[in-house]
């Protein structure tokens, strides 16, 4: 009996918690909207409403009490091109990575997030999208994701494609070929990221959120230079090796700890 009055004391805090930082997520989009929507109608002012997307963060994620500690283990040029690779285990890592990346970026996310009311608008001027069950979309946001990193513009993109590990830490395979295509295409860097514990703040098929500290580990980038489509497997085997290399590590290390305790 003591056990279930603690577990629905903490279930009613965790809905109290979550609709608390619901309020805060949308509130403060509402507050910056009218700006995002003023810096997205030329593209030269497109990257203030980017700068916008990291104030909303940097004032958003400490009001819901959810630190980001991020572990940079080479650094990062602001002003160079790269493709941004990571795990993709929960909604929140797309908020997540605003706070991570400082360059000028593109996400390339699913189509239907477009039809999300207001930050649907934001995100189909800023970003792109993607339908992946569409061979002509595809082509599409490949060649807008090639252009803009032409352009100077780095690319995020999940290689995933899409939350669909039924089994977190360990990613779903195999990885989609799109971002190592794109890097190689334009001889840039690839960057694996590593979203260490974002599946435990807000867990996929779950609309409750946790206020755990987030952790992230943006790792040495991978250079691209020499390699052409032949490479894309061992591309994708050194990403995966990195960042599942990681996730295991860290998985390994909680479950010896949790072991070693009284």
């Amino acid at each position: 009996m003591a056990d279930f009055i603690i577990f629905a004391i903490m279930r009613i805090l965790k809905i109290l918690y979550t609709v608390w930082a619901v309020f805060w997520f949308v509130s403060l989009f509402l507050i910056l909207f009218p700006f995002f929507w003023l810096f997205l109608q030329k593209e030269v002012w497109k990257p203030k409403a980017h700068y916008l997307n990291r104030l909303w963060g940097k004032i958003y994620f400490p009001i819901i009490g959810v630190p980001i500690h991020i572990k940079f283990e080479a650094p990062i040029d602001v002003n160079k091109t790269y493709v941004f690779c990571a795990n993709h285990f929960s909604y929140i890592d797309i908020a997540v990575m605003g706070m991570v990346i400082q360059n000028y970026y593109a996400f390339v996310g699913k189509a239907a997030l477009k039809k999300v009311p207001l930050f649907g608008y934001m995100f189909r001027k800023l970003h792109i999208q993607v339908d992946r069950n569409d061979k002509k979309s595809r082509t599409t946001s490949l060649t807008r994701s090639l252009r803009a990193l032409k352009n100077g513009r780095s690319i995020i993109i999940f290689p995933e494609g899409g939350i669909k590990t039924k089994h977190p830490p360990q990613m779903h395979t195999p990885l989609k070929d799109g971002g190592f295509l794109m890097a190689i295409s334009q001889q840039v860097p690839v960057v694996p990221i590593t979203f260490l514990n974002n599946f435990h703040v807000l867990k996929d098929g779950e609309y409750l959120l946790s206020p755990n500290p987030i952790q992230v580990i943006v790792h040495q980038p991978i250079e691209t230079i020499g390699m052409t489509t032949n490479d894309i497997e061992s591309l994708k085997k050194q990403f995966i090796e990195v960042v599942q290399g990681t996730l295991n590590m860290a998985y390994h290390n909680q479950v010896n700890f949790q072991e070693s305790m009284p």
